[in-house]
């Protein structure tokens, strides 16, 4: 039976591999003598850090929040499927949808590691692997909101 070490280095020889992809980090581990995959590491548990403890704790989730999916947006508008497209669309109505509601209650002070929690939120609501943005557009925001809109009068034509 394998042990918890040897675990988490096939872990972070995985990491290596994936991060092997780009060229600006095998030049970055050159330079600096320290693996990739450590580097990796730190580099998310600071902006972890910082985030828990409320250091720029509000910039550092909106670029979150806006970063991975802006990439995986663009990534979606150059591809064939439509499919994407509307996980992508639905993530900037959810994420745009909070966002004012945050900007209206000043949920901030009230609510101890707010931005640590608003965080996982935003990772929850990104990644393709969870697709919690179509989970709360159609959980919560269709039934309050398909009143207002129908199927057959689209916005505009491309005719």
């Amino acid at each position: 039976m394998s042990s918890a070490q040897d675990k988490v280095q096939n872990m972070i020889g995985q990491l290596d591999n994936e991060l092997a992809k780009y060229p600006a980090l095998d030049q970055l581990e050159k330079t600096t003598n320290v693996p990739k995959a450590y580097a990796a590491i730190g580099l998310v548990a600071l902006y972890f850090f910082l985030i828990l403890f409320n250091l720029g704790g509000q910039l550092l989730t909106n670029i979150a929040g806006f970063i991975i999916p802006g990439y995986y947006s663009l990534e979606a508008l150059f591809s064939a499927s439509k499919a994407d497209d509307t996980q992508w669309l639905t993530y900037w109505v959810v994420f745009s949808f909070f966002t004012v509601i945050e900007s209206l209650i000043s949920v901030v002070y009230w609510f101890p590691f707010y931005f640590t929690f608003k965080f996982v939120f935003l990772l929850w609501l990104s990644l393709p692997m969870f697709r919690g943005a179509e989970f709360i557009f159609r959980s919560f925001m269709q039934p309050m909101l398909s009143r207002y809109f129908t199927k057959s009068s689209p916005v505009s034509k491309d005719e």
